[in-house]
Formats: C-alpha cells, structure tokens, sequence
C-alpha cells in the first residue's frame, strides 16, 4: 500500500509539473511568440480588430470583413459595396509573410502582394500577384492549372499539391526577398520562382496578365485578401521585412 501510495504521488506531481509546459506548447492564435518580436515580426491581424485594413482603393473596411472568433472573415453579402479585396495599410517590398486560411464549399479567394492602389488601377489583381485560395474538390477554376489552391495564380502551378478540404485551415508562407519568391502551403515549398527576370516576362506574356502593364512592376506594395463573393476565414497573419 505504501509502495502504491508513492507511486501515486509521483504521477500526480509529474503530470501537476507538466502541466504549465503544455500550456506554454500550445501557441494561441494571432499571438506572437518573443522568438518572433525579436526576429522582426508583426501581426497584421490582432483577432479582435480589423484595424490596419481597408477595402481596395477605399478608406475603410466593407462591412461583410468581421473580426469573428479570432478570425479575419468575409461573410456572406451581396455586391462589392459591403465587401471588397481586403488591404494592408502598409506597403512590403522584400517580405516574409505567414498566415492561415480556411475556404467555404465551392469558395475561391486569393492572398495578394505588390498591389497598388490608385484611380488608375480598377483591380488589385491587375498589380499584384496572387497565391490562390480555393476550394479544389467544388470550385470550378479547380479545372483549370494554374488556378488551384496554392497556385501563383495563372502563372506556376504548385507542387506537391498539400491542400486540405473546404472548412479546413491550410497554413500558407509567401516569401520575396531580392526577386526570389517562395510560395509554401502547410510546411511545404509549393512554388519557387524569380520576378523581374526573362523567364518571369514570358510567364507574364503567356497568362492573362499580358495586357495588364502594372502587372507585377512595383518592388513594394500592399498584400490584399480577395473577395471572390465566398465566404473565407484568415488569421494569424503576420509579416516581417527583409
């Protein structure tokens, strides 16, 4: 009895001990670590503001994005007026950027970077390109290459193809650093390309993009979440400079 009594102890003063380290193992949602703040990064999403975000070529934010439950959502509405590309207010040029997703059945939406804004630019995927978010098993540009999740959208199809289903997240990194861009979906390189080179202007010259001459230009610009007219879910959206 004494023997089982120590034992028992024991255990309950091991699993009492280990308690506060798997508390600390579990990384909640849109918090940077310290090992994060000190290598430079940011939140561009804190769960509970849209603060820091405006709809493409306007000063405030459509009224379908909602901070809901520590995510970045776009509900369902009716029209562009409530909704919009979602817009950083700072611009990146030489960028890390993390963040993760989740797509409604049969929705399509896109992560953009190097976008401009401007009267002269009617869209903000006519600047910047775009690493796809999409519901590959409903959505019918899945038919299309190029055009699946995890794409440079119209440009490089990715590869291995890592995406999960609609409803789940998907945790995605765009990296451009000096003209190299890295695209990695759920802790895999997916895309590995370089901009602003004889390769990348045949790229361009080939998608739909060829008529667009703000295309990809700029060095720095905003990152925008599309709204394609489906419901998407972001958050833990972070950034830091290169």
């Amino acid at each position: 009895m004494k023997i089982a009594s120590v034992l028992a102890v024991t255990s309950m003063f091991l699993v009492v001990s280990a308690m506060p380290y798997q508390a600390e193992a579990q990384k909640k949602d849109n918090v940077l670590t310290q090992k994060e703040k000190n290598a430079g990064w940011v939140l561009l999403f804190d769960g509970t503001s849209t603060d820091g975000w405006h709809s493409f070529n306007k000063t405030s934010l459509g009224s379908a994005w909602e901070a809901d439950n520590g995510t970045l959502h776009l509900t369902k509405h009716e029209g562009e007026s409530a909704g919009g590309d979602a817009t950083t207010a700072g611009e990146y040029g030489d960028f890390d950027l993390k963040l993760d997703w989740k797509i409604s059945q049969n929705g399509n939406s896109g992560v953009l970077f190097l976008v401009q804004e401007g009267p002269e630019h009617e869209r903000s995927y006519h600047t910047g390109p775009e690493m796809q978010v999409l519901d590959n098993n409903g959505h019918p540009d899945a038919k299309i290459i190029k055009h699946r999740a995890g794409d440079l959208y119209d440009l490089i199809t990715s590869k291995p193809e890592t995406v999960k289903p609609a409803g789940e997240w998907n945790s995605i990194e765009i990296k451009l650093q000096k003209g190299k861009l890295e695209l990695w979906q759920n802790g895999v390189k997916v895309v590995s390309t370089t901009l602003w080179d004889a390769n990348w202007d045949a790229l361009v010259a080939g998608s739909k993009f060829k008529n667009m001459p703000g295309f990809a230009k700029s060095k720095k610009g905003h990152i925008s979440l599309q709204d394609h007219g489906n419901e998407v879910w972001y958050k833990n959206i972070k950034i830091r400079k290169l």
